[in-house]
Order: structure tokens, then sequence, then C-alpha cells
């Protein structure tokens, strides 16, 4: 969450009269004065990162609830009823609408049910059950404590029989599940990378998987044998009706179980914090993939002992994401099924491994600035006997304003003037003079002047 946009005034109101505090006693425990306090919940002052820190910590409270955004869509979801024939001689523009949804979004958020009520406008929500599940995972912020903890005493357990991650899995299938693993060839494994035979009590696995693969694949395995429970009563307890649904919310608490044991929370946070989140001394230390290492840095929440807020998101060559983490981030940058070309998440392609960072400009749901530093690499899918991988790209953010801290940050220019302001796509980005235009942005009013031709190919009103 940015410093600079974050006026939730009325959400620390509330969070306030529900805790029994006056003024005085919540900006004593905030380390604020009173009248700081008042500013805030008169939206005259954002609330700055550590307060909204000690907002979670102190009183056990959903950041994401300061920002009563997705229940009427956000700006754009007011704006869509708005633009009802009824309203149009109000002239009402995005940034009243802005300030409206900042300054009383319980009264935004009457106004819209009933809207809904009378006209049987149905705002979009997607039930695909890729779609359920990555709502039920930013519910969670991509952080699940009881596994975490499991997986942690797993792999201290361990490193204790054995220094190599990768035998001393191997040992552990074996001993406690007298389950052998077996490597077999490609043409025998035409179409999988794992499989677990009990009739022969084997886990066979491809011989085109690398050794960090590898590890994972035998992690998954054991998470789907020891966590059996816990992963079922944590994907039980989302209530999805879709059982595709609940059977990849299930796969993706196997996984995360997986990463967790091969970078266990406490001896990842510590080698983030010395190495400045060295992406590449992390990979070696741990022996895992970028991938897996990426998806990992999402995932550090443990109340007390927290990680940088970063989001995670995976591309492919025609920029559209097939995973996509807000890991607590606050970021809208994944909230689009377009990307914009301005985004060197494309060139990164073209780059090798080299990573590729950049500093972006987007605009939040307010249409406020925001701003974050982005890393992003190459990399190829699955391995196949015949023709070419897939290849994708793996991209995490951070908020500029906490990226100083970070190795890969050296060469970047962090001051706000650098960076590079892009959009959610082209229908979703209001920005007025974008030469890489390709669309209008959705709902917008063209303009059009016969006598010239401007820059960009739309003319329209903001």
């Amino acid at each position: 969450m940015s410093d600079a946009n974050l006026l939730a005034g009325p959400a620390v109101r509330r969070l306030r009269r529900r805790e029994g505090l006056t003024q005085t006693a919540m900006a004593a425990a905030l380390g604020i004065s009173p009248s700081y306090l008042n500013l805030i919940e008169r939206n005259q002052r954002p609330l700055t990162g550590r307060i909204v820190v000690q907002l979670a910590e102190l009183y056990d409270f959903d950041p994401r609830r300061l920002k009563q955004d997705d229940a009427v869509g956000g700006v754009d979801g007011l704006r869509r009823r708005l633009a009802d024939e009824r309203f149009a001689d109000l002239a009402i523009d995005r940034d009243e609408i802005a300030e409206w949804l900042a300054a009383a979004p319980h009264a935004a958020l009457a106004f819209a049910r009933l809207f809904d009520t009378t006209t049987g406008y149905t705002p979009t929500q997607s039930n695909d059950p890729l779609d359920l599940v990555r709502r039920e995972i930013e519910r969670w912020r991509n952080h699940f404590p009881d596994l975490d903890t499991a997986a942690e005493e797993l792999s201290d357990e361990l490193r204790l029989s054995n220094a190599d991650i990768g035998a001393a899995l191997a040992e552990r299938l074996r001993s406690k599940h007298q389950i052998a693993i077996r490597i077999l060839p490609s043409d025998v494994m035409p179409d999988a990378l794992r499989r677990l035979d009990l009739h022969a009590r084997q886990l066979q696995l491809s011989e085109l998987l690398d050794s960090s693969a590898r590890n994972f694949q035998i992690a998954v395995q054991l998470a789907l044998l020891e966590q059996r429970d816990e992963i079922a009563a944590i994907a039980n307890g989302a209530h999805f009706t879709d059982r595709a649904a609940w059977r990849l919310f299930r796969r993706h608490l196997a996984a995360y179980f997986a990463a967790a044991v091969l970078m266990p929370y406490g001896r990842l946070l510590r080698a983030c914090e010395t190495t400045g989140y060295d992406l590449i001394v992390l990979q070696r230390r741990f022996g895992v993939s970028f991938e897996q290492l990426a998806h990992r840095l999402t995932t550090l929440h443990r109340v007390g002992q927290r990680g940088l807020p970063f989001f995670m998101a995976r591309l492919d060559q025609a920029g559209q994401f097939s995973k996509r983490y807000a890991g607590g981030s606050g970021t809208l940058m994944l909230e689009s099924d377009a990307t914009c070309p301005l985004w060197s998440v494309h060139a990164a392609f073209s780059a090798g491994r080299r990573i590729v960072a950049q500093q972006v400009e987007v605009e939040d749901a307010s249409g406020t600035p925001t701003r974050w530093l982005t890393l992003a690499r190459s990399i190829e899918g699955s391995v196949t006997p015949a023709g070419e991988p897939p290849r994708f790209v793996v991209v995490l953010g951070v908020e500029a304003r906490l990226a100083g801290q970070l190795a890969q940050v050296q060469g970047v220019n962090l001051a706000p003037e650098a960076a590079t302001p892009i959009g959610m796509g082209c229908a979703r980005c209001h920005r007025m003079d974008c030469r890489q235009r390709s669309l209008p942005p959705r709902g917008a009013a063209l303009q059009f002047n016969e006598r010239e031709r401007g820059l960009t190919p739309f003319d329209f009103n903001a």
C-alpha cells in the first residue's frame, strides 16, 4: 500500500469504534498524536505503511478492508452504474467518484446495492474455477501459517539426517511411506512428469526434470501423503460449490507446502535480509528455480516476521497471465487480462536469463499514481521429448519505496520522475498521451475533430 494515496479515514474510524477506543487511546497505541489520527479519520492525511501494519497486528485487522472497492467494482464499477441515462445531466467525473468511494465507501455500497436491485444490474464476477481459487488465495494473502509451521518442522527434521535435501526427501518417502523413487525415460513417461504407482510402491519421475523440479515433485508427494487432512480442511473452508475449484485449491496448497519445505520460512527470511533479497544467491542457496523462489517470496506474511510484500506473475508470449499472486502487495497490476506493451516484462523474452528491472507507474482504483519496481526473467516450461519447450516470463514486483534495499536495484533509477507510466491494458487505461495505445478506454466518450489528427489514435474524455 502506498503512503502517497491510501486515504481510508472512514474505515479507520469504524475500526476504532468497533474496538471501543477514543482517538486518544488509539493514537497512543499507534504512536501518533490524537490530532494526526483525527486528520487521518477525516481523510486529510494518508495512512503510512507503518500504521497499516500496526493496525493489522494490534487489532487483528485485514488491511484489505481499508479499501472498500471490491464490493462495488471500484471506481470503474461505480462509473458504469452512474453512466445510466438518469444521471447523464449530472456530468459526474472520475475524480468525484474516486472521492466518494474514499470518503464514504459504505454510502457508495448502499447506492450500488439499491441500483443493482432496482435495475437488475449484475456486477461481473467470474465463477471460473481459476478465478474462484485465486480469490481464495488472495483472501489468505497466499500465506497459510499452519502449513508453513509443519513444513518448517519437517525441513528441520530432514536436514538432521542429510544435508542434501533431495536425498533427505527421498529417504523420508522410503522410510516412512515405503515408496521408492524411480527415474524413468521420457519415452516411458511421454505425457507425465510425476506418477505415483502404489502397486509398485514407486514415485515415478521423468528424466527430463532437473534437480530443483525433482525435489519439488517429491516434496509435493510428501505433502499429499503427510498433510492430507490439513490441506483438505483448508480447502473445505473455502466452501467451493465447484469441485474443480476445490481440487485446484488443494493442488495449490500441496505446492505451497512443498515450497515451504525447500525454503523454510525462518531460514529463507534471514537469507533474504542478509543478502538484500538477491534472487540469484537465494536460488543457489536453496537449490530452487527462479519460478519456485518467486512464488515463495509472495508468501512471507507471518505476524511479527514479515518479508517484503512482493507480487508475482507468469506471462506467456501473448502477454496472458498463467499465474498471478498479489501476495499482500495491494497491487492492481494483475487485475486485468491484458498487459501494457510498455512494461518491460515483454522485453525479458529476448533477454536470456538476465533479470530485467524497471520502475513503473500505475494508477490505482482512484486514479492516483503508484510506483513499483518489477524484476522479470524468462524461463522455459516443462521440457518435452520433442519440440521446443514453452516459454514464459516470471515477474516479481514490490512498491518502489521499499525497493532500495534490494540487490537487483543497482543501476535502476528509483526517482519518481524516472518511472515508466503503464496501464493495465488499453481498455482499462485512461492515460491521455500514450502513442502505444491500441484501443480507447472502455466506457470513455470518444472525441472527434476532422480538422486535425493527434499523435495518438483516439481522443477521449478522461
